[in-house]
C-alpha cells in the first residue's frame, strides 16, 4: 500500500477502523483499558445481513509497528488466530500488509478448511484491499 509501515500498523491497532475494512464487522462495542497489550481485548458485533453476532477479539501477541497476532471469535461458528504483518519502513511510502488466518481449533479447521478456505482467501483478500483504502486515505 501507498504508506508508511507506522501508517498501517496504526489502523490495524485502532479498533474502531475494524468495521470500515474489515468484512463482516459491523459495530465496537468496548476497547478493554490497555489495549493492545497481549490479553487485552476489543468487543465487537460480527454478521451479514439480519444475523448479528457479539464478540471479541484478543490480542495474542504484538511487535509494535511490524506484527499483530489476535485470537477472532463470532461464536458459535467461528473461532480462529489471525496474524497480521507488516513490512516496511517508517520513513518510506510504501508497506506491505499481510494476513494469515488459521483455525483455533486444528482438527474442526481440518473438516472444514476445504469448503471454507476459498470464501475465507477472497474475504481477506478484500478486507486488505479496503485496509489499503483506508490506511492511504489516512495518511
Amino acid at each position: 500500500m501507498q504508506a508508511s509501515a507506522a501508517d498501517a500498523f496504526a489502523v490495524l491497532i485502532e479498533p474502531t477502523t475494524y468495521p470500515r475494512w474489515l468484512i463482516g464487522a459491523k459495530e465496537i462495542r468496548h476497547v478493554d483499558d490497555g489495549w493492545p497489550s497481549p490479553g487485552s481485548r476489543f468487543h465487537h458485533v460480527v454478521g451479514a445481513g439480519p444475523v448479528q453476532i457479539p464478540d471479541n477479539t484478543e490480542v495474542l501477541a504484538i511487535e509494535h509497528g511490524r506484527l499483530l497476532v489476535l485470537k477472532v471469535k463470532a461464536r458459535p461458528f467461528v473461532s480462529a488466530v489471525a496474524t497480521f504483518t507488516v513490512v516496511g519502513d517508517d520513513e518510506g511510502s510504501r508497506c506491505v500488509v499481510s494476513l494469515q488466518e488459521e483455525p483455533a481449533v486444528r482438527w474442526i479447521g481440518n473438516i472444514v478448511r476445504p469448503v471454507m478456505d476459498p470464501s475465507i482467501h477472497v474475504r481477506n483478500h478484500r478486507s486488505l484491499q479496503r485496509l489499503a483504502d483506508v490506511v492511504e486515505n489516512r495518511s
